[in-house]
């Protein structure tokens, strides 16, 4: 694995790791090798994971879901 395990980081550093590797992502993706590219998979699926084992109730934005997108589809068909 590469990185801090994501359950020993607090919540400031797991969301820092979190930017971070959002950030990251498209450059990635465009510019980097097959092993590179699985790499970031697999640690962005961890930290990914680790926060949303911590917040299962997180809020979620209406227009984030399948009925949210296709309420903005028929509105911008009106």
């Amino acid at each position: 694995m590469t990185g801090v395990d994501p359950d020993r980081l607090d919540d400031q550093q797991l969301m820092k790791e979190l930017e971070t590797i959002h950030r990251t992502r498209h450059d990635t993706l465009l510019h980097g090798s097959n092993e590179a590219l699985r790499t970031h998979n697999l640690r962005m699926a961890q930290l990914e994971g680790e926060y949303l084992r911590r917040h299962p109730r997180r809020p979620i934005t209406a227009g984030r879901t399948r009925d949210g997108a296709r309420e903005r589809g028929l509105a911008a068909e009106c």
